[in-house]
């Protein structure tokens, strides 16, 4: 990176506080801001320097990294009260969030009023892989800034794609990716239980679809991690992945494409919300397909009477 990057990192949640640890204990100077006081302080006890507001972020770090929940929130970040826009040493905004391409490019047109650039730079790995390091990051937007962040990237992780020059570009490549996770995610959840209610052995049926043309990530990872123990944790939760499917179908008609398996993808998703379970982490959608088929997936290591809340 540049030896005179000063760097801003904006919303410390599960991703967010993951993704600063690794700039802050990279030895750069880092300010962050989140409205959870207790989460800036984590990172303060790591040497980072905390602020009031994005505002004052963006009046000391000429790089700032953001890592919010939905599109409101980061066109507020962005342009809003006390948002980074007219920050004094800003110069250029790198967007992490998943929200849609519409969103980014509006953001982007109001920081070109105030001469900073925007880099789209989504990224896919939970927050798990955010603290190993191994995220994948997508990143669109003008070359010469990429250049500038390119090493600050890659404390992150080694897995950086760049999209194209554009910001937005990699917005509908992170999409595209998340529509087939979600996807992947319902249809393995769904057989798994068909096969535990005929009798089959849950930890068997698994390890045949990680041999056989059935796997995918949910079975060579999140079912094994957070299903089959029955422990739920995974990462993140039911209202991000129906928020990042309907991002994806909205982007779908906007440009005439259908997606039949998409829309249905979200019904599942969306039916989880409807039953109280936006907040629960996404590999417990399963639990309400066990329900109405009157059965669990469960491991054999799994504790017999579940040592956490299952939340169904």
């Amino acid at each position: 990176m540049s030896n005179s990057d000063i760097v801003g990192f904006i919303g410390l949640g599960a991703m967010g506080s993951a993704i600063a640890r690794r700039l802050a204990r990279s030895g750069i100077e880092l300010h962050v801001y989140d409205p959870d006081q207790a989460r800036m302080n984590a990172l303060v006890e790591l040497g980072a320097i905390a602020h009031a507001s994005a505002r004052q972020v963006a009046d000391v770090a000429n790089v700032v990294y953001a890592c919010l929940p939905d599109s409101n929130i980061s066109k507020r970040v962005a342009y809003g009260k006390d948002g980074v826009a007219g920050g004094q040493a800003l110069e250029i905004y790198i967007e992490m969030s998943t929200i849609g391409r519409m969103a980014v490019l509006d953001i982007a047109q109001h920081l070109q009023e105030s001469g900073v650039v925007v880099l789209d730079a989504p990224i896919s790995g939970g927050p798990k892989g955010a603290d190993a390091g191994t995220l994948a990051i997508m990143v669109s937007g003008p070359e010469r800034a990429r250049a500038q962040v390119q090493s600050q990237l890659a404390v992150i992780s080694d897995k950086v794609f760049t999209i194209g020059d554009e910001p937005g570009m990699a917005q509908m490549m992170k999409l595209v990716n998340n529509l087939i996770s979600a996807a992947n995610m319902t249809s393995a959840y769904e057989a798994l239980v068909l096969g535990a209610k005929a009798g089959l052995d849950a930890d068997k049926m698994v390890e045949v679809i990680n041999a056989s043309t059935g796997r995918n990530s949910a079975t060579t990872d999140k079912i094994p991690k957070a299903v089959l123990p029955r422990s739920f944790d995974y990462g993140a939760t039911i209202r991000t992945i129906h928020k990042d499917v309907s991002l994806g179908l909205e982007e779908a008609q906007a440009l005439g494409v259908p997606m039949w398996v998409g829309q249905n993808t979200r019904q599942l998703w969306e039916y989880a919300i409807t039953q109280g379970g936006a907040d629960l982490d996404f590999s417990a959608l399963i639990q309400y397909m066990e329900r109405w088929a009157g059965t669990e997936v469960r491991g054999r290591e799994a504790p017999a009477i579940p040592g956490k809340r299952e939340g169904v």
